[in-house]
């Protein structure tokens, strides 16, 4: 019996967020970005300039922790978006991530912001992220790299992007 070929799902464009506040930051996402280039069904794009931030936690900035880089990678993608965030889970624990505390320290954070225009909710991934629009962090270098992108159902990220800023001023 001759098996049938498998149908290739076509790839899809995705955002993904990077960051670190532990060790030797830079290198830490050079490498995950390398891990993530190498992930069957993924192909990596386009990736920002890497931004100093202070360190978020669930209860505000906390200037006191080590400082974070973050940036975004653009990727295309024939991996649905469970086995995506899987693949991202497997590379921040090989650069060792450990979840101890929400929004705590850690050596590489890696999130799915957008993926096509899916929206999504489960108990485990929630598309587009949920949070993404009040992230300069996030929107400023997705802007570096794609001046035209837009945050599905939120609108463009340049616009997102000024009215956080504008905000800020306030």
């Amino acid at each position: 019996m001759i098996a049938k070929p498998q149908r290739l799902r076509p790839l899809e464009p995705t955002v993904i967020a990077v960051g670190s506040n532990l060790g030797d930051r830079g290198a830490t996402i050079r490498a995950a970005l390398d891990d993530l280039a190498a992930t069957p069904g993924v192909r990596l794009d386009a990736v920002s300039p890497l931004i100093e931030t202070a360190a978020l936690r669930v209860e505000g900035v906390d200037e006191d922790a080590p400082r974070y880089l973050n940036g975004v990678a653009l990727i295309s993608t024939a991996l649905d978006p469970h086995a995506l965030l899987d693949e991202l889970h497997r590379i921040e624990d090989a650069h060792g991530r450990v979840r101890v505390e929400r929004w705590g320290d850690r050596t590489l954070d890696l999130d799915i912001v957008a993926m096509g225009g899916r929206h999504l909710a489960d108990e485990t991934l929630t598309l587009p992220h949920p949070r993404a629009s009040e992230r300069e962090f996030v929107l400023a270098p997705w802007l570096a790299v794609d001046p035209d992108a837009t945050l599905p159902g939120l609108g463009r990220v340049d616009a997102l992007l000024a009215r956080l800023r504008e905000g800020d001023a306030s």
